[in-house]
């Protein structure tokens, strides 16, 4: 236990501490323990299990629409048969993870962030947690200090979800679940099942509830663009059985990574090339024109929204096989007996499943202050996609919308350990990234889903250029990550400097955004280059 200057004998340090124990956080472990072996770290996970969103969802058929090659980690190779795996299967591997590297030593459950305030004289955050007792279900509140908080969180609220308010929704006599917090004793069985929504989660529970269901109706307002995938990989299972474990999957996870960009190129650069391709692929599938043109047609191109992948085409075949069925209407209000469409059609129901997407949060619902002052989210630029102005020793970890999570995820844990090797290098305290000159602000999430434009205006912005834009290309980011200069962007703070309690050249006392236009870098590259 290490202490400092105004520090509390009682309080305990740690190096690095890190928010999440999902499959964000458990890479960064392993990468903060491999690559900055000397540093003490801390998993803080709110929740009493690791695994995050894989632990966290249980609604049936939970599962990813990113291949298991390029979601799981690079330094641990996918064994399963599946390439689209189910939400247990996917637990499980996280969980084998922390085992098998000993990152489940350094978990400490249900323990939350309550507050992190950074220090600008002793140059550390204060967090406040909040851990709840076991046994007793008490919450005890406590301090920890840390040199570097990493984000691993995510960015959804998974307290609460997007409830939209639903006319005459009191009046229903049947049951209401919403797909986040699925109860476990629910029984549809021989029951009439209406799924409201039309992205991954509603296409995932179609086909799952439909075996059991009496009928299940995917209800939506517009459509959405569905590809049917396959579930196992032909050409990695030949690949597997030809190399060893570790070889074979760096050339399956590099296969599908040059692939899925390829397509998300294609559809971004071709947009009435990919409609066709898709509504041609669907038509194949569900062997009814009409049907496409009606309920699977989005007036938006390709990937101006989130492409939903269906594994081994379950959907269209629940469909096909009248198990389930898609209304494309809007709802007038809900009635006892299930739900009034604007076109007057009544659908009977006894359960109605909400998925209606998630609420977007800033850092797991961490609000970092500097010196008790709450930052402006809003007012920030974020600098490759992981730390962000105004903030010292701050990382976030912010996966791709167009490709599996974890690509950038460990891009950015592997940055996070070349900052903090640089700083221990050069002696540096803290550093932050500032921009050289002003920069153009575009949303973080560059997506015209309801969800982001709900909440995007709280989180920081990307810039206009270079590595303050975030960019949805892996082979660009991996080209160039790891390559960054970090002496022209990061502003340090010498560790002699706070040491003597002296004022730092270039602090703004008012907490101004680093990214505020117009500031002199001169005094950056001068401190750089000592």
């Amino acid at each position: 236990m290490t202490t400092s200057a105004g520090q509390r004998p009682d309080t305990e340090h740690i190096d690095v501490v890190i928010v999440g124990a999902g499959l964000s956080g458990v890479g960064a472990a392993y990468r903060l323990q491999t690559e900055c072996p000397g540093r003490s770290y801390a998993i803080l996970e709110a929740r009493a299990s690791l695994g995050g969103t894989w632990d966290l969802f249980r609604y049936p058929g939970i599962r990813s629409d990113s291949d298991m090659f390029t979601l799981g980690y690079p330094f641990k190779p996918w064994r399963d048969a599946k390439s689209i795996a189910d939400g247990p299967t996917i637990l499980r591997y996280i969980k084998e993870t922390a085992a098998e590297f000993g990152i489940d030593r350094h978990i400490r459950y249900r323990t939350k962030v309550l507050s992190a305030d950074w220090s600008t004289r002793e140059a550390r955050w204060t967090l406040t947690l909040e851990r709840t007792d076991e046994a007793t279900g008490e919450a005890v509140r406590s301090t920890v200090t840390c040199d570097f908080l990493y984000s691993c969180a995510g960015y959804y609220d998974y307290d609460k979800g997007h409830a939209p308010d639903f006319p005459g929704l009191d009046s229903f006599t049947g049951t209401v679940v919403h797909p986040q917090f699925w109860p476990e004793d629910l029984d549809y069985a021989g029951k009439r099942v209406v799924v409201i929504g039309s992205g991954a989660t509603a296409v995932t529970l179609v086909p799952a509830m439909a075996g059991r269901a009496e009928r299940v109706t995917m209800l939506q307002r517009t459509p959405t663009w569905i590809s049917a995938v396959p579930g196992r990989d032909k050409i990695a299972d030949k690949v597997r059985s030809a190399l060893p474990a570790g070889v074979a999957h760096r050339a399956v996870r590099t296969k599908n990574i040059l692939f899925g960009i390829g397509f998300y190129q294609f559809c971004r650069r071709r947009p009435q090339a990919a409609r066709k391709l898709l509504t041609r692929l669907n038509t194949r599938m569900l062997k009814d024109e009409q049907a496409v043109r009606d309920h699977f047609t989005p007036s938006y191109n390709p990937w101006d929204q989130r492409l939903c992948a269906v594994p081994d085409a379950d959907l269209f075949k629940a469909l096909k096989q009248g198990r389930a069925e898609v209304v494309t209407d809007h709802i007038d209000t809900f009635v006892p007996e299930g739900i009034r469409l604007k076109s007057g059609k009544v659908l009977e129901a006894d359960v109605v499943v909400t998925a209606t997407g998630l609420q977007l949060l800033a850092f797991g619902g961490i609000a970092p202050q500097i010196d008790g002052r709450p930052v402006e989210l809003s007012r920030q630029f974020v600098w490759r996609g992981a730390m962000m102005t105004g903030v010292p020793n701050f990382a976030v970890c912010i996966g791709y919308t167009n490709a599996s999570w974890t690509l950038r995820a460990d891009l950015t844990s592997r940055l996070v350990c070349k900052v903090l090797n640089f700083m221990d290098r050069n002696d540096y305290a803290a550093v932050v990234p500032e921009p050289g000159r002003p920069l153009a602000e575009r949303p973080l999430l560059d997506l015209a889903a309801g969800y982001v434009k709900r909440s995007i205006d709280a989180f920081p912005r990307q810039g206009d250029r270079g590595p303050w834009k975030v960019r949805q290309n892996y082979v660009l980011d991996a080209a160039t990550t790891m390559r960054t200069n970090l002496r022209r962007t990061l502003k340090p703070t010498p560790r002699a400097a706070v040491r003597r309690g002296e004022r730092v050249p270039g602090r703004e006392p008012e907490h101004a955004p680093a990214g505020a236009p117009g500031q002199d870098r001169a005094h950056t590259r001068a401190e750089a280059a000592k």
